[in-house]
């Protein structure tokens, strides 16, 4: 019974090994990938940054364009979420909080209007297609974000915008702080919102000189403007996939560390155990043997 018992743990110590191994390697291939994720998500802000604010300051002062990107409707009949997820697991609450995130969004908002869902891999579109259905979904994008894969979302937005199939669209994506500490984020994509037109920022902006025209550059940036922030939101979210799976896997190979020192001390006290009733064994029949002689 003794040996089954030893055998038995062995067996167990050798699995949880074999698992170590293996989340060990995904820790250090998510730190590999996490490094260029990192990098692209960092320089990428200033530009975005950079364009979100210039249509922003075009988009007050040339107040005689006319682009349906631009048009705010006054009333709101069905808002967009872009849910950006993984296309897989193993990354900890990286996707579960990303899809609550954008539940809490579609719950508070106190208008109660229709709302659409864009899925951006496979674990939000496994989680709206079973509830409430997709408008689009997007999955099996890969570990290199490609600007072109962004574009096609982007081109799917514009046109259910244009057309008043959406009237808002929000993104919700995870924004990436360090590898510990990714920030679930909402981010309104569309109507493009206008600065303060108080007297103020007019003068902070006015001074500006815009060749050809602000009218122009306006039109010609805003198609470039929705697939920007959607390329942007997905190079965050794969910057957090790979942060939070790294992370995950981290903990996962100190625990399975943990089971394994666990389970290697049960299985030392049973063999000492059985050990322990085989000297008993031949002690008692020793003294047997003696107590028969005499």
């Amino acid at each position: 019974m003794a040996g089954a018992g030893v055998r038995e743990f062995k067996r167990r110590i050798r699995s949880v090994k074999n698992t170590q191994q293996i989340t060990k390697a995904m820790k250090m291939v998510a730190a590999a990938k996490l490094r260029k994720a990192q990098e692209q998500a960092e320089q990428s802000r200033p530009y975005t940054e950079t364009l979100q604010g210039t249509l922003a300051r075009l988009a007050s002062l040339a107040t005689d364009v006319q682009h349906p990107l631009l048009v705010t409707r006054e009333e709101v009949r069905k808002v967009g979420y872009v849910v950006i997820t993984a296309d897989r697991g193993l990354c900890g609450g990286y996707n579960t909080n990303i899809i609550k995130t954008a539940n809490d969004a579609i719950a508070n908002d106190e208008r109660k209007v229709e709302n659409g869902i864009i899925a951006v891999g496979r674990k939000a579109r496994d989680f709206y297609r079973k509830r409430q259905g997709l408008d689009a979904e997007y999955t099996n994008l890969g570990d290199s974000i490609n600007y072109t894969d962004a574009r096609e979302i982007a081109e799917y937005i514009i046109n259910a915008y244009e057309n008043e199939e959406l009237d808002e669209v929000y993104l919700v994506y995870a924004k990436f702080v360090n590898v510990l500490r990714q920030i679930p984020t909402v981010t309104k994509l569309l109507p493009i919102e206008k600065l303060d037109e108080s007297e103020e920022m007019v003068e902070k902006y006015v001074e500006y000189i815009y060749e050809p025209s602000a009218e122009l550059i306006l039109l010609t940036l805003l198609p470039r403007y929705v697939g920007s922030q959607i390329y942007h939101a997905m190079l965050e979210g794969k910057a957090s996939e790979h942060g939070a799976r790294m992370t995950a896997m981290g903990n996962a190979t100190q625990n399975a560390g943990e089971i394994i020192d666990s389970l290697t001390l049960q299985m030392n006290k049973v063999r000492q155990a059985a050990i322990t009733d085989e000297i008993l064994d031949i002690v008692g029949g020793a003294e047997a043997l003696n107590k028969g002689g005499k």
